[in-house]
């Protein structure tokens, strides 16, 4: 079956909303019936544009609705879906074009169109680029408005058959190391992925309204808002992710997919708020925490709340919480989070304020989730249960080894890659080390690459470690280091926003950043922060120098994915010489 008919068949729902989108500063939205009209029209302006079934189409733009549209209407004429980080460069979509031989793609918007008219001077593949925006300025010929090229199509089109294994997209990975590979995924592995997540979770979301937030470019969020559209939900898009806390307000979701940092970045702004204020204000807040606790802890174990409990947490979630979350919508009930790790200490203030966080491990490799905390009975610490249809092991040095429906087919014209990451009984070594813990619950510990051994001969994970430190206010991003070397370091880049105003506070003068992080003060700020926070690691795992960076790490060149992730090898070549003072007697 085609995965595009699964969406398609939702056109009975007529004038239910399918798409929400903010145009011109103004609300707009599509219904089902719309929805699907423009899916059908797009399909047949990209079969006379010459796409046939198997050919390769990309999508190079941020999150608005035709990203949607153009998906679903690429898989209608058995073609491939080959989506591209709207924050790429030229020159790393000209790699992905070239690879996946794309003839045929949708510029999100001005300089999205203007990159690939760049490609297009050093490349001959391209042949048409379809604008997506009324705005965008098309300077030639082999380019179109995207309402343009639909407006007198037919709101009918026979939908090409596709077979489960046959592939519907191919997801670049972001590259934490090396160049991006392109990982085929099947028109199966997507209609499996929402009829698990349906069983999983026992919950059939028609009525939900999922902000898009994530990049759908991203295996996450496209997977996740495909399932909520499978079942009928709408979605709402959030095309500036640095606005993000102003899309909340106005979109009041009931879901959304997101990745640690967001959340971080809520529970230190909520921390700072806290020790800024009055020692009665911080005492009711403390007291409301540990209220909040009790009840998320009976939730967690299905048990009976006493009504004295309910009666203080009342007062706890009026006073306190209910502030929180208003600042979120209101609404939010539902938050698969995943993509990094996060720390049993956010998990449980986010649900003590009850705000639960679904935490879940997967990779582009296996369609996202791989195992998921539950509703109810999940342990804090841990990345969760399998999910329904998929095998989890642990094979040689701790290596997590996946089975099931959404292992992808292999990178695409990576054969020798493809083998490489296949057991020969069918298992894909996921790279990342874990294990279980009594009750089936998967933990993990680190990529197996990441994982230090200092020339001391000790062990040393340093994800836990940099999500201590980045789950602190002053600390926005930390690389730990220590391969081969007698201790451990770390680069630190700090929350910028929170340094300057306890500069201010302090009269502390300085005209850059790079004049802030070298004054000694600030320096000794950080060291007693960290000695702080690292207290209770062992001698071995305990930070003994580190370099404060003057700017974050940053994504066009290379440093951090557009999922926000550090690539520590980019980092470490980057700050090589700052890493060597680090280490000179």
């Amino acid at each position: 079956m085609n995965f595009s008919q699964l969406i398609l068949d939702n056109k009975k729902l007529d004038t239910k909303t399918a798409l929400n989108f903010k145009e011109d500063n103004e609300w707009k939205s599509y219904s089902w019936k719309e929805f699907h009209d423009l899916i059908m029209q797009t399909a047949h302006s990209l079969k006379k544009l010459g796409v046939q079934p198997n050919d390769n189409v990309a999508i190079y733009a941020d999150n608005i609705p035709q990203w949607m549209i153009m998906n679903f209407a690429i898989l209608s004429t058995g073609a491939v879906t080959v989506p591209i980080y709207g924050t790429l460069t030229a020159d790393q979509a000209k790699y992905i074009i070239e690879e996946a031989d794309i003839k045929i793609v949708l510029a999100g918007n001005q300089k999205q169109y203007d990159n690939l008219l760049e490609v297009y001077s050093k490349s001959t593949s391209i042949e048409h680029i379809i604008a997506a925006k009324n705005t965008i300025e098309i300077k030639s010929k082999f380019s179109s408005h995207f309402h343009k090229l639909i407006q007198n199509e037919s709101a009918h089109f026979d939908v090409y058959e596709k077979d489960d294994d046959e592939i519907a997209s191919i997801i670049y990975t972001s590259g934490t190391t090396g160049e991006p590979k392109g990982v085929m995924l099947s028109h199966g592995g997507f209609i499996n992925v929402c009829e698990a997540h349906i069983k999983f979770f026992n919950i059939y979301p028609s009525h939900e309204n999922s902000l898009v937030f994530l990049p759908l470019s991203h295996v996450f969020e496209n997977c996740w808002s495909s399932f909520v559209l499978s079942c009928g939900g709408e979605l709402s898009f959030c095309e500036y992710p640095k606005e993000i806390a102003q899309y909340l307000l106005e979109v009041k979701p009931t879901t959304m997919c997101s990745v640690p940092r967001l959340f971080q970045k809520i529970y230190n702004s909520i921390n700072e708020k806290i020790e800024n204020s009055s020692k009665a204000a911080q005492k009711f807040f403390k007291w409301s925490i540990s209220v909040g606790a009790k009840v998320s802890e009976l939730k967690r174990k299905e048990e009976k709340i006493p009504l004295s409990l309910a009666l203080k947490y009342n007062l706890a979630n009026k006073l306190a919480f209910k502030k929180v979350k208003e600042q979120l919508g209101g609404r939010l009930w539902f938050i698969p989070v995943g993509g990094a790790s996060i720390t049993s200490d956010i998990t449980r203030f986010f649900d003590a304020i009850g705000i639960h966080l679904t935490i879940g491990y997967g990779l582009t490799e296996t369609m996202a989730t791989v195992t998921a905390f539950p509703f109810t009975h999940y342990e804090h610490g841990t990345a969760g249960k399998p999910v329904t249809g998929v095998q989890v092991a642990i094979g040689d040095e701790d290596e997590v080894l996946i089975k099931g429906y959404g292992v992808f087919k292999g990178y695409y014209k990576k054969e020798e890659e493809t083998q490489k990451v296949f057991t020969k009984d069918g298992w894909f070594k996921t790279g990342d080390a874990g294990k279980f813990d009594e009750k089936g619950n998967l933990i993990i510990v680190d990529r197996i690459k990441d994982l230090l051994k200092t020339s001391n001969g000790k062990y040393v994970s340093p994800q836990p470690i940099e999500n201590m430190l980045t789950n602190d206010n002053y600390i926005q991003q930390a690389v730990i280091i220590g391969d081969n070397q007698p201790y451990v370091t770390a680069l630190i880049v700090p929350n910028f926003e929170a340094l300057k105003k306890f500069a201010k506070n302090l009269n502390i003068k300085f005209n850059s950043t790079d004049e802030l992080v070298s004054i000694k003060g600030i320096k000794d700020f950080y060291n007693e922060r960290i000695n702080q926070l690292q207290a209770h690691l062992a001698g071995f795992e305990q930070i003994k120098k580190f370099q404060l960076l003057p700017s974050d790490f940053d994504m066009n060149s290379g440093e951090i994915t557009p999922t926000l992730k550090v690539r520590r090898k980019i980092v470490l070549e980057k700050f090589k010489s700052l890493i060597e003072d680090m280490y000179k007697k």
